[in-house]
């Protein structure tokens, strides 16, 4: 190991757990570990679903304590949930889910003001019924919302709480779909036209600026000596987790995964066709100004739910059995939102297979298997939808973050896709987050030089495609049928 390396913490929240990951870099190096994990349950109200803001907030900084001494911190989350401040900055109850259901019915009425061709011409954002944009048409009738003063987006509130300083950094801010992708700033017409003021957002950071210093009272709960910075990192996830794609070149595709797939390429400007419109994938920043042109998949969502209604079974034994029922049975469109909400998965997936004139998955291998075939197959055609529509191709496929523990869903990622699949790491969030503050530090320098480092020091596994790919035509096919 290099004599010279420093010590970053990255504060990385997934919509199940969160962590405090401690990440090394020097040259030639790049270390990531644990320092504290911490689950993510939202709470069911009687007003709706919420997330535990409070209890996240005292993860981070039980993980801060358990990281020990670092350079700077690195906060980034799921992106479109908010916190809103009262006007002495005090935040006004927790955080609405984005699974919660006020925004049912909500975008047919903004598309009453902005038909739904403009708004995407202007934000380039796919739709998604939890979209910002969405939640706060819902929430603005609400006394809550009348005494909001400041919206901060999760990963900025919670960097306001350790520093007291208030920012909205830029790639989580793009998917508010308040954003204008050409310019890197608000859309301040479409704004206009519907309502809403952009004075309620902190004035725009983008990843590397500074975001404030950890307060004393911050200090002396953690044991840390100050100063310590925090540095806006891409403070979206999935910004984060593409940044930290070990890809050599330019012609790669990436499917970040997890409770989420998102699925797509990494361009110099946005597509915003109407034909990208009607696929409903989105334009998001990155990384130096990059677009994340990208469709949203249900992902290991789908799992996850089962799992939780078959009382946790051993994983490993389920994932073996799974791979012994024969491919292709049964799918369902992954990126159906009659999945989004919690509840029932395993029966409302055996009731979409008899809708849809299939075997109907009965044991937990069988819909497990069901899912993956799903998944890959939605994999596929977002990969090969993304190459057309925006005129690049490319030689492989990268998945990142938790997917990558589940070799049997990136060999089907393979079979489907018809390229290979290069998995790791599966820690591409916190990886990002490290390697955007080192890279502040002066240690690194631009994207490529990050992904060196990376793909040296992180070196993903390879699966290549199998089989015959008409099968994979074949189920397409029947999830395209009336």
């Amino acid at each position: 190991m290099s004599a010279a390396v420093t010590s970053y913490a990255a504060v990385d929240l997934g919509a199940s757990s969160g962590r405090v990951m401690v990440g090394r870099v020097g040259r030639g190096t790049l270390e990531l570990t644990e320092a504290h994990r911490f689950p993510n349950r939202p709470v069911a109200l009687p007003e709706g679903l919420r997330w535990d803001i409070l209890s996240l907030y005292t993860g981070v900084l039980d993980g801060l304590r358990a990281g020990g001494p670092v350079r700077s911190v690195g906060i980034d989350s799921w992106a479109v949930d908010y916190g809103l401040l009262d006007a002495d900055g005090a935040l006004l109850g927790n955080p609405v889910h984005y699974r919660d259901t006020r925004t049912e019915g909500i975008a047919e009425k903004v598309w009453a003001t902005v038909p739904a061709q403009e708004l995407y011409a202007a934000t380039g954002v796919q739709y998604a019924p939890f979209n910002t944009l969405y939640q706060l048409m819902a929430a603005r009738s609400s006394a809550e919302f009348a005494r909001a003063r400041r919206l901060l987006l999760i990963p900025d509130l919670l960097g306001y709480w350790l520093t007291g300083e208030q920012g909205t950094e830029l790639t989580n801010a793009s998917t508010t779909q308040l954003l204008d992708p050409h310019t890197g700033d608000w859309s301040y017409g479409l704004a206009q036209r519907l309502g809403i003021d952009l004075s309620l957002f902190a004035p725009l950071r983008r990843p590397g600026d500074p975001a404030g210093l950890l307060r004393p009272g911050v200090l002396a709960r953690t044991g840390l000596t100050g100063p310590v910075p925090v540095t806006a990192v891409a403070s979206h996830d999935t910004a984060s987790a593409v940044a930290a794609v070990p890809a050599v070149g330019e012609r790669f595709a990436y499917i970040c995964t997890g409770t989420w797939s998102l699925a797509g390429l990494e361009l110099q400007a946005p597509v915003l066709t109407e034909a990208s419109r009607a696929a409903n994938f989105t334009n998001e920043l990155g990384l130096d100004g990059t677009i994340r042109c990208l469709r949203n998949i249900m992902g290991l969502w789908l799992l996850q739910e089962c799992l939780r209604e078959w009382h946790d079974p051993d994983l490993p034994a389920l994932l073996a059995a799974a791979a012994d029922v024969p491919a292709l049975r049964s799918v369902v469109d992954a990126g159906d939102t009659a999945f989004l909400a919690p509840g029932r998965m395993p029966g409302r997936i055996a009731e979409a297979c008899r809708a849809s004139g299939q075997p109907v998955p009965d044991s937990p291998a069988e819909i497990t298997r069901c899912i993956l075939d799903s998944l890959a197959l939605a994999h596929r055609r977002a990969v090969a939808d993304a190459q057309r529509l925006a005129d690049h191709p490319v030689d492989a496929v990268h998945i990142v973050g938790g997917g990558t523990r589940n070799a049997l869903l990136c060999q089907l990622t393979a079979d489907a896709c018809g390229l290979p699949v290069l998995a790791g790491p599966a820690e591409a969030a916190a990886l990002g987050n490290v390697l955007v503050q080192a890279r502040a530090d002066g240690l690194l320098g631009d994207r490529t030089d990050l992904r060196r480092l990376l793909a040296r020091t992180q070196p993903p596994t390879r699966y290549e495609p199998r089989g015959d790919p008409a099968s994979w035509r074949a189920a397409e096919s029947r999830l395209a049928a009336p």
